[in-house]
């Protein structure tokens, strides 16, 4: 009921070997310093490279290239590499005024890291991912292919999922999103309870100690939270579930397709199964 399995389908995550199917699903957030540390044993393309970038920095092919332009074009304003002329795939692209607290940091093809975002590895991002203008990654973290991590958004100690957005005034502390789960703005996936001692997650009237002072939410594949909601430290939720804006959600364990919405000045919360 607590496996990764209960949560996630990991057949095409590329770092589906942290989590491991016979433990708990948070045991995952045990392994990440180990984890990310054997990435950086040996070269890698932003060895060495940290502080301020004033000129933007573009990854091809594993390796930092000089020969490159940049380009906006579109409504949108869509950032494109070229060479001579000819538009070049895949590249990633590190904007001039974004941070690089230290170098232990991987990008993958077609990242985007915009000014002003803050990144302190060890860290791990993957293919196609927006780094948008000041979030803020504080190490630990493994964010996959075709993530947002977005405006004033802090990621720390966390795993995302392909696709997991957390875009807008989002906290995601010691926490694990699932494939295509969305943060609404202003989400918080709080982390510490304010009692010492470390967390646990109730499921039918049984108490499981996480044996973690600090975990946040483990939300399931295609969760979706609302406006500046709140899950509470050890918020398990299984996939496809809903919680409404403004709600804050106790911790514990909540199945798939479970909804957490207001109700005349308290919570409801009930599932869609059939």
């Amino acid at each position: 009921m607590l496996t990764p399995q209960d949560f996630f389908d990991l057949k095409d995550f590329e770092h589906q070997g942290i989590f491991s199917k016979d433990e708990p699903v948070w045991t995952a957030l045990d392994r990440l310093k180990d984890y990310l540390a054997a990435f950086f044993q040996k070269s890698w393309p932003l060895s060495k490279t940290t502080g301020l970038i004033d000129k933007a920095l573009i990854i091809y092919d594993g390796e930092v290239r000089n020969d490159f332009e940049i380009e906006t074009s579109g409504p949108n304003h869509s950032i494109r590499v070229s060479m001579k002329g000819e538009i070049v795939k895949d590249a990633a692209v590190i904007l001039p005024g974004a941070y690089l607290s230290n170098d232990k940091i991987i990008i993958g093809p077609g990242t985007i890291v915009e000014p002003g975002a803050f990144i302190k590895g060890p860290v791990v991002i993957g293919n196609h991912s927006e780094i948008r203008q000041g979030a803020y990654i504080r190490g630990d973290c493994i964010v996959g292919n075709r993530c947002v991590v977005g405006h004033t958004t802090e990621m720390k100690a966390s795993i995302l999922l392909d696709g997991a957005k957390a875009a807008h005034f989002a906290y995601v502390g010691d926490s694990i999103l699932g494939k295509d789960v969305n943060l609404g703005a202003g989400t918080k996936l709080a982390n510490l309870k304010m009692i010492p001692g470390s967390i646990t997650v109730a499921v039918d009237k049984k108490r499981y100690d996480t044996g973690r002072r600090k975990l946040g939410a483990i939300l399931g594949d295609r969760t979706e939270t609302g406006c500046n909601s709140v899950a509470s430290p050890g918020t398990l939720m299984g996939p496809d579930s809903i919680v409404y804006s403004g709600v804050a959600v106790p911790g514990g364990y909540y199945p798939s397709r479970t909804v957490v919405m207001p109700s005349q000045g308290s919570l409801r919360i009930y599932s869609t199964k059939r």
